[in-house]
């Protein structure tokens, strides 16, 4: 009996990725990446932030080209509203990055994506960070994540997807994890 092997393209080089582990794995320095960002304030509350540069397999790499992400405040905060928040910038990186977790799985695990869509939320009370109450935190209460996924695939297996996505995530691990920041002055 001949088995048809179905072929997957869901845009990622799996093969490339699983040989970076394999180079990781005997050279382990190699994975210690710095990633950057230069921010600049525009005016008001708008700021630009320009990304192109990264330090990582013990050297230092230019991207081909520079990305620019900037963000404002909306009008209801006497804000331009020329741009998203920033918190609105942190949900928009979970869910890419979650999203591309998702496809780089698929890819792996033989399962064609026809339609990935993540739906982020995020509550803030806005009074921790216009000071009214020190008990409130600034940041977000909560956040909530709901994929909407159309795949070659069963219930479960897209569920299995979405959970080994988020166990490799790091925007995911940034939000649930304590992460180390130094603010310093130059």
């Amino acid at each position: 009996m001949n088995i048809a092997e179905t072929v997957v393209d869901n845009g990622v080089n799996t093969e490339a990725l699983l040989g970076a582990r394999g180079a990781f794995a005997d050279m382990p320095e190699a994975a210690a990446f710095t990633f950057r960002s230069t921010c600049d304030w525009v005016s008001g509350t708008q700021s630009s932030n320009e990304i192109n540069g990264y330090f990582g397999l013990g050297q230092d790499h230019v991207r081909k080209d520079t990305f620019v992400i900037t963000s404002d405040h909306p009008e209801v905060f006497a804000a331009a509203d020329t741009a998203p928040t920033p918190p609105e910038i942190v949900l928009s990186a979970l869910g890419s990055c979650l999203t591309g977790g998702v496809a780089a799985v698929a890819q792996h695990r033989g399962i064609q994506l026809r339609k990935v869509q993540a739906i982020i939320e995020g509550d803030i009370d806005v009074r921790g960070i216009l000071g009214m109450d020190p008990e409130i935190r600034n940041g977000f209460k909560s956040v909530r994540v709901r994929f909407e996924i159309d795949a070659d695939a069963s219930a479960e297996d897209i569920r299995a997807l979405v959970a080994q996505s988020q166990k490799r995530s790091a925007v995911f691990d940034l939000l649930t994890n304590p992460t180390n920041v130094h603010v310093d002055i130059a």
